[in-house]
């Protein structure tokens, strides 16, 4: 044990836990191979996030509940964390539509159990390589209200978009009065303070029907497909 180590109070690492540390890598691969391979195939696909813990009877479960089928009808697949409440409302919105529903469920201790209104069903335990399964085949991302989570993949995506790290793709928040405060926070707090830039406020839009939702995103598509770009194609290997 070196000074550092004594200064520190650290131990020399246990060959055992240095074995499982090492192990830990062929499980990460697994659910990037599985991943890959499960949904390569569902494009165009639109990701949809909220809170798991929004009530069948609220008013936001039907809302995604609708958003979901009219994607789904309009040819695109569904992808949602899996889980309960808006999770399980996207899900079986877009099970009863025209185009697959799909579940991207992470094992947790408490909170998340799948739903059943899923036609692919993958399983994590990893939430990064997880999150990666919702960016890399998206044509869009739509995010209705939601706690930490939520707020987490809309991070994510912004950031991506943002920095040039995947490809730019309609990024709606659905239900006005529930994200106007946020909204109004980026433009006195961030833009005032210039942690980002004004037309970084560009990068989404605040829709609130199901019909603006499909319309917009077929609007972005319209003069170019929904298939990446060979230059995109370069930056989703890259994600």
């Amino acid at each position: 044990m070196d000074k550092t180590d004594k200064f520190l109070g650290r131990s020399p690492v246990n060959d055992t836990l240095m074995t499982r540390e090492s192990w830990k890598i062929f499980q990460i691969m697994a659910e990037f191979v599985e991943g890959f391979e499960r949904l390569a195939q569902i494009k165009p696909s639109v990701s949809m996030f909220g809170s798991a813990r929004t009530p069948p009877d609220h008013p936001w479960y039907k809302l995604g509940e609708d958003i979901a089928r009219a994607l789904s009808d309009s040819g695109f697949s569904v992808v949602s964390g899996g889980g309960p409440g808006m999770m399980e409302a996207f899900n079986k919105g877009a099970y009863a539509g025209k185009s697959p529903s799909i579940g991207l469920n992470i094992q947790l201790p408490h909170e998340q159990s799948g739903n059943p209104y899923q036609d692919i069903n993958l399983n994590f335990r990893h939430f990064f390589s997880r999150k990666v399964m919702f960016v890399k085949y998206a044509a869009a991302y739509v995010v209705l209200p939601g706690g930490f989570g939520t707020l987490d993949e809309l991070a994510e995506i912004l950031t991506l978009v943002q920095t040039g790290k995947t490809r730019r793709i309609p990024i709606i928040l659905v239900e006005s009065r529930f994200w106007r405060g946020l909204i109004d926070w980026f433009k006195d707090a961030l833009v005032a303070e210039g942690t980002i830039n004004l037309q970084d406020l560009e990068l989404f839009k605040l829709l609130d029907t199901p019909r603006e939702v499909v319309d917009a995103i077929f609007e972005h598509y319209e003069h170019r497909g929904f298939e990446p770009s060979r230059e995109e194609r370069e930056i989703l290997l890259d994600l």
